[in-house]
């Protein structure tokens, strides 16, 4: 059947944006190369799972499936304000903390306003900020962390907004602490601050600067977090912002109404009780991490010093030729191809054993 053209076209500002293509799913791999055992290292998912808790809690949340969620998940937000010494009016709870970002840009980017961030980075800031009309400013990355002296250099009177992803995906890597507390302290308050702290629960280092207590005084900062990352709730899609009161009342205007599930909300509620676990996924990651690390350096190969799930390794050649090697044995990492590194690729640590098939497998690509 023939499909009849349309004179109907999009906004301008949709006409050269690309498609998010995220890490490819174990089936699809499966389907595509015939394999029956796929190892997934391509989208800093959690090898551990989740907490037993969370899966009690879903299993209890089924019997109410019939009945809509509350629309703000406040008693998910009393808790976190409770562990994050914040008053619950600072919480905003979104449909991952992609959905927050999206919240913001919609609600205070206008065309022509420009927002300041990294390449390379998180690519949601830079599509969000297009679709609304804004201009990214985008300051490259130096040796993997973020110029922030070149931000505050590059903020004009169109500046409306600056983007600061911490660890930084795709490269793992930090600013000091002292480096960003002196970035926000200059940053002029009529400016919105995003910190993304997405991978904040796995970092080691003491020189990291936990931004969340700054929301008191910097009323222009807002911090994102998720649940999708070391509470391994990817799929239920929740995370959430810390802000002054005033944006979320903004925010909450143009959100949907029922943005967050009940499953997902009971989930994320159970799991904030796991502390155990959460150590448990911190320790065993760090350990993955720095074995990643040693065995890549023995490959003669480098890596940007990572306090993320994931770490980010220098190939000197493309890494689309690596991704498919590597694919082709049965192991799913992120070509840096598609991330604005090339010649790198990035992988997620992953349990003991997958880390060890990942790396003796790197090792035969290489050779």
């Amino acid at each position: 059947m023939a499909v009849l053209g349309h004179k109907i076209t999009s906004r301008k500002e949709l006409q050269n944006l690309g498609v998010y293509k995220p890490g490819k799913p174990i089936e699809e791999v499966k389907r595509e190369l015939g394999l029956h055992r796929i190892i997934k290292l391509a989208s800093n998912e959690n090898p551990l799972g989740y907490s037993p808790l969370a899966k009690d809690a879903l299993m209890r949340e089924m019997e109410k499936i019939t009945f809509y969620p509350e629309g703000t998940a406040p008693v998910l937000a009393e808790k976190l304000a409770e562990k994050l010494e914040v008053a619950s009016e600072q919480i905003l709870v979104g449909n991952g903390s992609d959905e927050i970002l999206h919240l913001l840009t919609r609600s205070y980017i206008r065309p022509g306003d420009e927002a300041i961030m990294a390449d390379v980075t998180f690519p949601r800031y830079e599509t969000n900020v297009r679709i609304e009309g804004g201009e990214p400013v985008i300051l490259p990355l130096i040796e993997g962390v973020h110029d922030l002296e070149g931000m505050l250099a590059a903020i004009t009177d169109q500046t409306r907004m600056i983007f600061v992803c911490n660890p930084n995906n795709p490269t793992g890597t930090i600013v000091s602490k002292m480096g960003l507390k002196s970035f926000i302290d200059r940053v002029p308050d009529h400016i919105l601050l995003v910190i993304d702290e997405a991978y904040f629960e796995y970092v080691t280092t003491e020189d990291y600067l936990n931004t969340v207590p700054l929301v008191h005084s910097y009323p222009n900062l807002i911090v994102l977090r998720t649940f999708s990352k070391i509470y391994g709730l990817a799929a239920l899609r929740i995370g959430y912002g810390i802000m002054h009161p005033t944006f979320v009342q903004e925010l909450i205007k143009v959100k949907e109404p029922f943005n967050t599930n009940r499953m997902a909300q009971a989930a994320a509620l159970a799991s904030l009780e796991d502390s155990g676990f959460i150590e448990k996924c911190k320790r065993e990651n760090d350990e993955g991490r720095q074995y990643i690390s040693t065995e890549v350096e023995k490959m003669g190969l480098s890596c940007f010093p990572s306090q993320g799930n994931f770490v980010m390794v220098k190939l000197n050649r493309s890494g689309d030729d690596v991704f498919h090697s590597l694919l082709h044995k049965g192991i799913i990492v992120r070509s840096g191809g598609v991330l604005g590194l090339p010649e790198t690729i990035r992988v997620s640590v992953g349990t003991k054993e997958e880390n060890e098939e990942f790396i003796q497998a790197l090792r035969e690509v290489m050779q």
